[in-house]
């Protein structure tokens, strides 16, 4: 009798546990709204640069463009996680039928989103790099190779992450 007590109680248990992955949902429902103010900024830098066209050298639009792909593909990291991060984690999202379903989001799971990610961090750190070596005369050489050195770390760590997830990946035969 005991033993069916106690079997009740780690079923309940587990039902709670499994059910806190709800807890992550505001998570990325705060995302949804960072993704918001993200796109209010790029309308505002667009439309600066639109008005300012015939003030701004072309370095300086150079850098306003650049600062413009950096925050669209924040935003692409962005949909990532709180996509994929959803998928994983909380719940299906049933986009199978959905003719606008991203391709990756079949294949997603949390060892291939990390390498996702790093990517997308990588091409962001990239942006940020060559705006840096743009501006390069104003800056120190100091501040310099302290970016190429945190880029580089962001490679080096991508590159382990994809090879420790491709080290725990099932051969396929």
């Amino acid at each position: 009798m005991e033993t069916k007590h106690q079997n009740k109680i780690l079923k309940i248990m587990a039902n709670m546990v499994f059910a806190s992955r709800w807890l992550q949902a505001p998570l990325y429902l705060g995302l949804i709204v960072a993704q918001a103010v993200y796109v209010y900024h790029f309308g505002v830098e667009l439309m600066h640069l639109v008005q300012h066209t015939k003030t701004v050298t072309e370095t300086e639009i150079m850098l306003v463009v650049l600062g413009l792909i950096d925050v669209v593909m924040i935003a692409n990291l962005l949909l990532m996680v709180i996509v994929g991060g959803y998928e994983t984690f909380v719940s299906r999202m049933h986009l199978d039928e959905h003719p606008d379903q991203p391709e990756w989001l079949e294949h997603v799971n949390a060892g291939t989103m990390k390498v996702k990610l790093s990517m997308a961090l990588i091409g962001i750190s990239s942006i940020h790099l060559l705006k840096t070596f743009i501006e390069a005369p104003n800056l120190s050489q100091q501040t310099m190779m302290w970016q190429v050195i945190i880029h580089m770390a962001f490679v080096l760590s991508a590159m382990a992450m994809a090879f420790t997830n491709r080290l725990m990946e099932p051969v396929a035969h």
